[in-house]
């Protein structure tokens, strides 16, 4: 008999741990593995905002899937587009265009999640994201070049729009990314004797009442204080009305001119969810504790793309927030689960208990909170880059990281720009591609025919 076939769709947090668990677990004779994803490294997300700063390389978080001890999944070098549950069926766009259909037994759905935009004008034109390797290189050679152009100008006005830098978001993406960027600023504005500091200003923009409200008061308002002494404007309750390309319209009828505007306001689940027809909660998939799909033979979902019951809180409506923290632990719960039902054992619900929060805000700043116990400056910057350095998945980008923050502490900032910009905008529009997954009925008459033939 043929063994059984288990898919697991993106190689987030949740999908990489599921498939290291998996290959640990698993028998080589007792299921074949595939990983769908359009890269064959996992991205530390957390330590995005350091390489968008320059503190980090690309290559440091980046960390390749095949150096991982034996790993012998099969990757699939592309994006899942639809997902046939009835057929057991996943639809793959490869990185070449191409699109096959991929068989399944079991399935783990792991997609992660793309931006949310909302409907403003002028917002997936102009704006820049930082979801990606690509998108945070871009946002660097955009902000470097920001300055070399203000530097060459006569225009005053011309100047002050290009020194100007907006970031949307309080939350960790956006604090951390505000936070490092005007550092860098900071320390280059130094090596530009025609640009007056004064010029730099860096807005941060969001909607809710309090920065990074997970954090509590005190610590949210450390924060806070951090970025205002550094010069950080941070307006709350405030968001973007419209978009343009040398401005940035507030919803408090202020306007900024801007040619920088970083967008960070919050995710939504992956569209590849949409093409189950199955449902949801608040566009994530709506799962039991077990993460299963209910109704479903062998499907399960995850992460930032599925509504995962939260117990440790016992409410009825309660589900666990998109974090790397639960992504990681429901990976391994999911996989456990994946091979209890191949064993034909019963399955476990996830349950999890928080370990904290950690926001490094560059430098020698950062607000910390593990274990519920209250942390700031140094003694705070030492748990947040040790927390992340030990989640590092191999040695060898362990080793990569330590070396850059060594080389940064010493050498400082360095603000050269690669070139990325040369004929491309990076906006928001050239990396979320949300137009290229098909509908539930999409889906079904792509297999249709693929369900006649014998397996």
């Amino acid at each position: 008999m043929a063994r059984p076939k288990i898919l697991v769709v993106g190689a987030g947090f949740a999908g990489v741990e599921c498939v290291r668990r998996l290959e640990r677990r698993l028998g080589s004779a007792e299921a074949d593995v595939a990983l769908v994803t359009p890269f064959s490294y996992q991205l530390y997300l957390p330590l995005l905002p350091q390489v968008a700063s320059g503190v980090l390389t690309p290559q440091s978080i980046a960390v390749s899937l095949r150096r991982s001890g034996r790993f012998r999944t099969r990757i699939i070098p592309g994006g899942a587009v639809g997902v046939d549950t009835a057929a057991k069926v996943c639809v793959i766009r490869k990185i070449t265009g191409e699109t096959v259909d991929e068989r399944y037994d079991h399935i783990v759905l792991a997609p992660g999640s793309v931006t949310r935009t909302f409907d403003i004008p002028g917002l997936a034109d102009n704006a820049r994201g930082m979801k990606t390797l690509a998108e945070a290189a871009f946002v660097r050679d955009h902000v470097i070049a920001q300055l070399d152009l203000a530097d060459a100008s006569h225009d005053e006005a011309e100047r002050a729009s290009r020194l100007q830098f907006v970031v949307v978001g309080g939350g960790y993406a956006g604090t951390e990314t505000a936070a490092c960027l005007q550092r860098l600023t900071g320390t280059a504005v130094k090596r530009y004797p025609r640009l007056d500091p004064a010029l730099i200003k860096w807005h941060l923009i969001d909607i809710a009442p309090k920065l990074m409200p997970e954090l509590g008061d005190k610590l949210g308002a450390s924060a806070l204080k951090v970025l205002q002494d550094r010069g950080v404007e941070v307006s709350l309750g405030v968001s973007v009305q419209k978009a343009g390309a040398e401005e940035v319209t507030l919803t408090d009828g202020r306007v900024l001119p801007c040619r920088t505007l970083i967008w960070t306001a919050g995710v939504a689940a992956s569209p590849l969810i949409a093409t189950l027809g199955a449902e949801t909660v608040r566009g994530r998939l709506a799962v039991t504790a077990e993460m299963t799909l209910p109704g479903q033979d062998g499907v399960f979902a995850l992460g930032d793309a599925a509504a995962v019951p939260d117990l440790a809180k016992g409410e009825d409506a309660a589900v666990c927030p998109p974090t790397a923290q639960h992504a990681m632990r429901q990976g391994r719960r999911v996989a456990d689960n994946v091979i209890a039902a191949l064993r034909r054992q019963p399955l476990r619900p996830y349950t999890h208990k928080d370990l904290g929060l950690v926001v490094d805000l560059g430098g020698k700043d950062a607000v910390s909170k593990p274990f519920g116990i209250e942390l700031r400056g140094l003694p705070a910057q030492a748990v947040a880059r040790g927390y992340h350095w030990s989640a590092l998945r191999t040695n060898v980008a362990r080793t990569r990281v330590l070396t850059n923050w060594v080389l940064n502490a010493v050498a400082g900032d360095d603000f050269v720009r690669t070139g990325f910009l040369s004929g491309a905008q990076g906006a928001l529009r050239d990396f979320e591609h949300t137009d290229s997954y098909l509908s539930p009925e999409q889906v079904r008459e792509h297999t249709r025919a693929l369900t006649a033939r014998p397996r």
